[in-house]
């Protein structure tokens, strides 16, 4: 039996700050994953919920070892392309630029804005070149089965909105985040850029869970916030997450078509580079992301 891109479905979870793995799997192991993009931030966890494969990788690493400017999103992404996952979850701790979402509130991210410059941002580059459309960053599958398993357990997550992605590792000056206020995004983060970019160019599913820690600078009272008031949400957003996860995989389980947004063919019109003009080398650095496009 020929199966469509992107099935069966594996499970792929990103957690952010707080989140070190996953509870409630059976079959777990850990297990390092070679990439030929150099090493990821961990090893990955894999296990099973009801039967559904996931597969988790802690974005900085057990114990927070990587600041986000280091991490290496290329590497995460092949690994978890290379353990067959084909929708991932991102789970992202975020400070909020509106004051309709105070700490504590989860979104679901539907537009990014990348700010990031020290960064490689592309799998293709000289010897294969490829443009993926980024119009809509995240998956509207996905956002559907995380907005309903949010409401199985209660949580308060609001649709839609949009991730200002900065270099860090330091927070944003007072005039930044004016700056970015008035250009109408909702939070601010360091990490889903160019992580949401890689995991379209690799054909995965992509949906992102921005947990709010706190208010950015330009609120008023954001300096009478202390490092455990941050601290304490931080810790309450991430066994929520957990709740939320073990919520939304029966909602992904079972699929037996590719994703109906296109996540899964998303290479299927994006690679410029004839077959002869390919660098031998670079389309076998790829056969994890782009195999099924290039003859890997």
């Amino acid at each position: 039996m020929i199966h469509p891109p992107g099935t069966p479905p594996v499970i792929g979870v990103i957690g952010g700050s707080g989140i070190y793995e996953i509870d409630g799997l059976e079959n777990v192991r850990w297990q390092r994953v070679h990439s030929p993009f150099g090493v990821a931030s961990d090893a990955v966890m894999h296990g099973e919920l009801n039967g559904q494969k996931l597969v988790f990788l802690p974005r900085h690493g057990r114990g927070h070892r990587i600041p986000p400017s280091e991490l290496n999103f290329r590497a995460n992404i092949d690994v978890l392309k290379r353990c067959g996952v084909t929708e991932i979850i991102s789970l992202s701790a975020v400070g909020s630029l509106k004051e309709e979402l105070p700490p504590g509130t989860f979104v679901l991210v539907d537009q990014f804005i990348d700010r990031t410059f020290a960064r490689v941002k592309s799998f293709f580059g000289t010897g294969c070149v490829a443009h993926v459309s980024m119009a809509d960053p995240t998956c509207s599958r996905l956002m559907d089965a995380l907005e309903g398993a949010a409401g199985d357990a209660g949580i308060e997550a609001v649709r839609g909105g949009t991730y200002l992605t900065m270099e860090g590792p330091q927070f944003s000056t007072r005039a930044e985040s004016e700056l970015y206020r008035s250009w109408g995004c909702s939070v601010i983060g360091m990490t889903n850029m160019p992580e949401a970019k890689l995991a379209r160019e690799a054909e995965m599913c992509y949906a992102t869970v921005a947990m709010v820690t706190d208010y950015d600078c330009w609120h008023d009272g954001h300096d009478d916030v202390t490092v455990e008031q941050v601290i304490k949400v931080l810790g309450e957003n991430a066994e929520r997450a957990k709740t939320l996860v073990q919520k939304v995989i029966p909602r992904l389980a079972g699929r037996q078509e590719a994703c109906h947004a296109g996540c899964h063919t998303a290479l299927d019109v994006a690679i410029i580079t004839p077959p002869h003009a390919r660098d031998s080398q670079m389309v076998a650095s790829l056969d994890a992301v782009a195999g099924r496009v290039l003859g890997g």
